[in-house]
């Protein structure tokens, strides 16, 4: 058994070395989606968000409430610009004329 966790050369090593970077590749791309999903947001939108809070809400309500989180902020930002104006219908009508 102890055989088995002996390695004599690197090449022999280079397989469990890989798995170790590939494991801490893992470990940062998971860390990282918060901080993505806020740049995104903030370039999408203009809507800043800590990653922090997004950290928070994943923890406690999973996916949906993420997906709820970031509805409501472009809800409230939406409503903060005002109602939009919608054209007459009958202004098309006129300009064909």
């Amino acid at each position: 058994m102890t055989s088995l966790f002996q390695f004599d050369t690197l090449s022999a090593a280079m397989p469990l070395i890989f798995a170790g970077v590939l494991l801490l590749i893992l470990i940062v791309s998971f860390r990282s989606r918060a901080v993505v999903f806020c740049q995104y947001l903030e370039a999408m939108t203009g809507i800043r968000l800590k990653p922090s809070d997004v950290r928070r809400v994943y923890r406690e309500k999973g996916q949906n409430g993420v997906r709820e989180l970031f509805l409501d902020l472009i809800i409230r930002e939406d409503l903060k610009e005002g109602p939009i104006e919608i054209p007459d219908a009958e202004a098309p009508e006129r300009l064909s004329r």
